[in-house]
């Protein structure tokens, strides 16, 4: 009997425990509620980055390949294989290639032979024809002689005709001169019929010279057929030895001693060879959303999966202007360039880099927590107009921070100011219609947002090109400078854009304040301007849940990103 009052006083306790509990804290006492969590504002360094992955490349990198058909007979390179310009690193079968060269070397042979030949001809002919022009001269001269003597007969016969008919002369001298006359006629007519014959066997020395000079050339020509052809073999035969064009180290071998080399249209890559792997380069993938604050010479930080713990430095060389878009997603390519003077960094290692976009010396900073909190009931602040150019922002508040930062930052004068605020007044005017035309279509074609995103994206980023070109060309020169400026500068500018933090009052509560804020590094952000001093206490976290009655309100902006 005893052991069941005990049982049941026991129970009674706990019931009276129980109800006391739930008085006390579930019945609704505010005593208990959870603290609200602070962190303090403080002054330090505050770095902005950008994040990104890549992989290690050569500087200059080398194909080398084969120009010939062939078997390869000799491979003096390997993987690894330090190599110098002209070095043979393989050779293919060239003894087909050899005897060419040497049937191609004894038909250069016979036909300088033959050349050889053809001049002794032409030699010949042109010593002939130097005889032949001897002979008419001899010739010549003997006409002019008998010539002579054919003119003094024809005086001694008129002389005799003379005499005879003055009855002095005798008729056997007046016969005989006569007879001397017509000799020495004849033997002149023999003689120009002597000369006619020599100009002819000229004339036919001179063809016969003619003949020999084309002969010589034509034998030239061959010659010169026989040594392009002769060369065009040497150079095949020089191809058989396959030489580094630099130097360098082999990063790749793909061919193996024994193996058939086909080509055909294209060379086939036999080795790889990297120039010098003392400086290396890492083509990084940069997001479309982060690529505007890449500017070259700023400086990156990374590591490599096969030195975790060492930490690499290089600087930005250039970003490439060719997009790449995968599964909608588009990213640039950087290209870092790194000193590996100690020869670490081998090609195709992933990189994880740092790219260093803003840094803050000693700037006043929140934690990003205090930004991010919201107390229960609490609703978001306003959005800043200075974030207009800020991505994630909508149309209007983009056109509206847009012409703020413009009359802020630029300073342009009363005409341009208002050119410039007619042209965001039509581009309002545009997006207005635009949507219009949206809202009426959806019912058909379904919910905003259908369509190809990709083709939306660049019809956003084209219109956004012709409103910064528009708008540059209302400007002067100066002012249009600083204006590419604060479009390059992004959307954070030394104006910060706007944030809320939250201080607790003297009874313990949250209560809002309005901050500009600028850079940050994740898990700081920069103070630009609001009433708040290093030291200040904000609130990070904690305080009552957001119940069913009282939800909690929309979440602040997350740390601000660059235009």
């Amino acid at each position: 009997m005893a052991r069941h009052t005990l049982i049941g006083v026991g129970f009674a306790g706990l019931l009276v425990a129980a109800g006391a509990w739930w008085l006390a804290g579930a019945g609704g006492s505010r005593s208990n509620e959870p603290a609200y969590r602070t962190a303090a504002i403080d002054a330090g360094r505050i770095v902005a980055s950008v994040r990104a992955t890549g992989t290690m490349n050569p500087v200059t990198t080398v194909l080398v390949g084969s120009q010939l058909s062939g078997q390869i007979i000799e491979i003096n390179a390997d993987f690894n294989s330090p190599v110098k310009a002209g070095q043979v690193i393989a050779k293919l079968f060239s003894e087909q290639i050899r005897s060419r060269r040497d049937a191609a070397a004894a038909d250069l042979a016979q036909g300088r032979a033959d050349l050889a030949q053809r001049r002794a001809q032409l030699d010949r002919v042109r010593a002939t024809r130097q005889k032949a022009e001897a002979t008419l001269r001899d010739q010549q001269a003997v006409g002019e002689r008998i010539a002579a003597q054919l003119a003094e007969a024809r005086r001694n016969n008129e002389r005799q005709k003379e005499l005879t008919s003055r009855g002095v002369g005798s008729a056997t001298a007046l016969e005989a001169s006569t007879t001397q006359l017509e000799v020495q006629t004849a033997t002149l007519a023999s003689n120009q019929a002597q000369v006619a014959a020599a100009r002819a066997e000229l004339v036919g020395l001179d063809a016969d010279i003619a003949l020999a000079q084309a002969q010589v050339q034509a034998a030239e020509a061959v010659i010169l057929a026989r040594e392009a052809k002769l060369k065009d073999i040497e150079i095949d035969l020089g191809r058989t030895d396959i030489r580094s064009p630099v130097d360098g180290v082999v990063v790749q071998k793909q061919i193996e001693l024994g193996q058939t080399v086909a080509a055909s249209l294209n060379a086939p890559t036999l080795f790889t060879i990297a120039q010098d792997l003392s400086e290396i380069d890492i083509y990084a993938n940069v997001d479309e959303t982060d690529v505007g604050r890449i500017r070259e010479g700023q400086p990156v930080s990374f590591t490599v999966n096969a030195y975790p713990e060492r930490v690499y430095r290089g600087r930005v060389k250039m970003v490439r202007l060719a997009a790449q878009t995968v599964q909608n997603v588009v990213t640039y390519t950087a290209i870092v360039s790194v000193q590996n003077r100690d020869m670490t960094l081998l090609p195709g290692m992933t990189a994880n880099l740092q790219i260093l976009t803003e840094e803050r010396g000693e700037a006043v900073r929140i934690p990003n927590a205090a930004l991010r909190f919201r107390p229960s009931g609490a609703s978001a602040p306003a959005q800043d107009p200075g974030q207009g150019m800020q991505a994630g922002a909508g149309p209007a508040a983009m056109l509206d921070g847009l012409q703020e930062r413009i009359g802020a930052e630029v300073k342009p004068t009363a005409e341009q100011q208002a050119t410039i605020a007619a042209i965001i007044d039509r581009r309002r005017d545009a997006l207005a219609s635009r949507r219009q035309g949206r809202q009426n279509v959806e019912p058909a074609t379904g919910p905003r947002g259908g369509g190809d995103p990709q083709a939306r994206q660049a019809a956003q980023a084209e219109a956004r090109q012709r409103l910064v070109a528009e708008i540059g060309a209302a400007l002067d020169p100066e002012r249009r400078k600083r204006f590419e400026a604060m479009v390059a500068g992004g959307g954070t500018s030394r104006r910060g854009v706007s944030g809320r933090v939250y201080v607790l009052d003297g009874a313990g509560q949250p209560q809002p304040v309005d901050v500009r804020v600028g850079v940050t590094d994740g898990a700081y952000t920069e103070l630009v301007s609001g009433d708040l001093k290093p030291g200040a206490q904000v609130v990070v976290g904690g305080g009552p849940r957001a119940t069913a009655a009282a939800p909690a309100g929309p979440r602040g902006p997350r740390g601000p990103r660059l235009f």
